[in-house]
C-alpha cells in the first residue's frame, strides 16, 4: 500500500492484515496490475473476520480522472455496509459494484479495496447507488466516511492496478444508462 501511495493518498495508514481478493480464477496479489476486462464482475473477498463482528467494504480509485490530475478523487467502485462477517451479499449495498473503467490514455490506476470492522450497526444516509450510473460517485472519500461512522482504519486491505482496455467502452455506455 505504501509502495503505490494508498497510504497517505487514500488512507492513513497500512491496514492491519492482508485482503484477499479473487476475480474469477485471478488472485489479486496487492500492486498486480489487471486488465478492466477481468475485473468487470464483482470480486470475492476473504479476510479475517469475526463471525459475529460487522464489516464494511469499500473498493475506490484515487486517479480519477487520471493520477495526474485526481480532479475526482476519490470515485467509488463498490460499498457496503453492515456486512455480517463476511457474507457481503448479507450487507446493506450503499453503491452497487462498478469494475474498473480508466478513461483511454490516463495510464494505471490504483484500485483499492479496504475492509472496516464496524463498532455495531450503521445507519447511513448516503444515497443508494446502482451500477448503471456512476453519478454521485466522484469526490468521495473512505476517510471521511470512515471518520463518520465511526470506523477507525482499516482492517485489511489490497491494491490492484489498472489502465484502459477494449471493455472500458462497454462499461462507459452502461454508466450512461
Amino acid at each position: 500500500m505504501q509502495k503505490n501511495d494508498v497510504v497517505p493518498d487514500v488512507i492513513d495508514k497500512q491496514p492491519e492484515k492482508p485482503l484477499k481478493v479473487k476475480y474469477g480464477s485471478i488472485q489479486c496479489t496487492e500492486g498486480d496490475i489487471l486488465k478492466p476486462t477481468q475485473v468487470k464482475n464483482e470480486p470475492e473477498l476473504d479476510w479475517e473476520a469475526d463471525e459475529n463482528g460487522l464489516y464494511t467494504v469499500c473498493m475506490t480509485d484515487p486517479d480519477a480522472p487520471s493520477r495526474k490530475e485526481p480532479k475526482f478523487r476519490e470515485w467509488h467502485h463498490w460499498l457496503v455496509v453492515n456486512i455480517p462477517g463476511k457474507n457481503i451479499r448479507a450487507g446493506e449495498t450503499l453503491s452497487e459494484y462498478i469494475g474498473a473503467g480508466p478513461p483511454k490514455g490516463t495510464g494505471l490506476h490504483r484500485y483499492v479495496l479496504l475492509v472496516y470492522k464496524q463498532p455495531g450497526v450503521i445507519k447511513c444516509d448516503e444515497k443508494k447507488l446502482h451500477n448503471k450510473s456512476g453519478a454521485g460517485r466522484g469526490k468521495f472519500s473512505i476517510k471521511t466516511f470512515a471518520k463518520k461512522y465511526n470506523l477507525g482504519s482499516p482492517l485489511a486491505g489490497n491494491v490492484f492496478l489498472a489502465e484502459w482496455d477494449e471493455y472500458v467502452p462497454k462499461l462507459q455506455k452502461q454508466l450512461s444508462g
